[in-house]
């Protein structure tokens, strides 16, 4: 769910960057540094599962687990998800760094949502509750994401209307993929790693 370099304009650009710059600030002060290693592990899950592209247009789809990385890290999605997106362009020319900012707002902001939407019930003691969220906040995560794509693309010109109605249907798959992901993921964390639940936030 890269937007390529070159594709959107100055004004997207601009509101993406300073948007992540935010979101990214929030996010390190809110970083209890004690945690580091678990939140190293989930930008690790995010950067190796969002390897694997399929082109769509002037984007990509592929596994993104940032409904899985909002349960988990709250605000901390937006460091993660900036960290692993530079890396991947830098690396593997996926995406670019113009676009680093609004790359990184599609995919955090979702996140930062499914954790104070979907959170609490996610990690509850109910059993089917903590399902039904795990799985929307999957879905619903990539969801998120495909719109604000989607948006970008509009907002830089109306030529893109057709190709971001394709990306957002594209990624009906990978939504129900990943709802099935995180659900499974998050059952299993609160069996042998419940401590993995707590926030991450500074306390």
């Amino acid at each position: 769910m890269h937007i390529s370099e070159g594709v959107l304009s100055a004004p997207v650009l601009l509101t993406g960057g300073a948007l992540t710059v935010m979101g990214t600030a929030i996010g390190l002060k809110k970083l209890d540094y004690d945690r580091l290693p678990q939140v190293a592990v989930l930008s690790a899950t995010f950067f190796v599962a969002s390897l694997i592209h399929i082109p769509v247009g002037p984007s990509s789809v592929h596994l993104i687990l940032n409904g899985l990385m909002g349960l988990f890290l709250g605000w901390i999605a937006f460091p993660v998800v900036l960290v692993a997106l530079a890396l991947q362009a830098v690396l593997f020319q996926f995406g670019g760094l113009t676009a680093l900012g609004v790359n990184t707002l599609n995919m955090a902001l979702p996140a930062v949502v499914c954790y104070y939407v979907l959170g609490a019930l996610a990690r509850g003691d109910n059993f089917n509750l903590s399902m039904l969220a795990s799985f929307l906040a999957g879905a619903g995560a990539i969801f998120m994401s495909s719109l604000g794509m989607a948006s970008a693309l509009v907002f830089t010109g109306e030529s893109f209307w057709p190709v971001a109605k394709l990306i957002v249907f594209a990624h009906i798959p990978v939504m129900i993929l990943e709802g099935i992901i995180v659900a499974v993921c998050v059952q299993f964390l609160k069996k042998v790693r419940p401590e993995m639940l707590d926030a991450v936030y500074v306390k």
